[in-house]
């Protein structure tokens, strides 16, 4: 990242947005789709029409996803440590 905060217009949710941020203006296009892709989902799945409780219930989504995510990471770090671990004893087990 070069430092420099460039100004990216987006839309999500029929709404444009003007978003600054550092890097490449197209991974911002790219967020704003996917925040405008799960509020849409959202939309079609609830009665209410207030994009502010469309988008508290996608932020919501998002979060759990992530969530899950992380979790199933971290787990899946804990089985490659333990396996590290067996295969170093039985290592040091055959040196010996």
């Amino acid at each position: 990242m070069d430092g420099k905060h460039d100004s990216t217009m987006v839309e999500i949710f029929g709404q444009t947005y003007n978003v600054r941020g550092e890097g490449d203006p197209d991974y911002l296009t790219e967020l704003a789709r996917f925040v405008d892709g799960r509020m849409r989902e959202v939309a079609a799945q609830v009665a209410t029409v207030d994009p502010v409780k469309i988008a508290i219930l996608a932020a919501l989504n998002i979060a759990d996803e992530f969530s899950r995510y992380r979790q199933q990471r971290e787990s899946a770090a804990g089985i490659w440590l333990e396996k590290t671990e067996e295969i170093s004893d039985r290592l040091n087990k055959v040196i010996s």
